[in-house]
């Protein structure tokens, strides 16, 4: 397998990794904060940490897969929005589409699989 990435070697690499990652559990915990927010929750913090807690919202975190076709086709939309930019763009131009993107396809991602978990936090309700 030639073409196979390896894991990345650079510590760059690895804190752009991380930094998608906390960016994705910021998005869900602001989204969960929001919601609570908006029902008028005394303690929109704890309502948003404790969505965590919560055996439906686990239920629906570990069954994986994508849950709807609305998670499907954002993930494929994504992956193919950064291959093109990858592909067809090089330079600062690559650098700064990549930085402007990744996060906002990150962030659609995260609301995605928030309004999900709530939807089935809901209907379990």
């Amino acid at each position: 397998m030639t073409l196979a990435r390896s894991l990345p070697d650079d510590p760059t690499e690895w804190w752009i990794f991380l930094g998608t990652f906390v960016l994705y559990v910021l998005a869900r915990w602001f989204f969960a904060w929001q919601q609570a927010r908006r029902e008028g929750d005394s303690h929109p913090v704890r309502a948003a940490s404790a969505e965590e807690d919560d055996p439906d919202a686990l239920r629906v975190a570990t069954v994986g897969g994508f849950r709807s076709y609305r998670q499907f086709f954002g993930f494929v939309v994504g992956t193919f929005a950064v291959v093109l930019v990858a592909i067809y763009t090089e330079g600062r131009l690559r650098v700064v589409l990549l930085r402007v993107i990744i996060p906002m396809l990150t962030i659609a991602l995260s609301y995605l699989d928030f309004w999900q978990a709530r939807k089935a936090h809901n209907s379990a309700a």
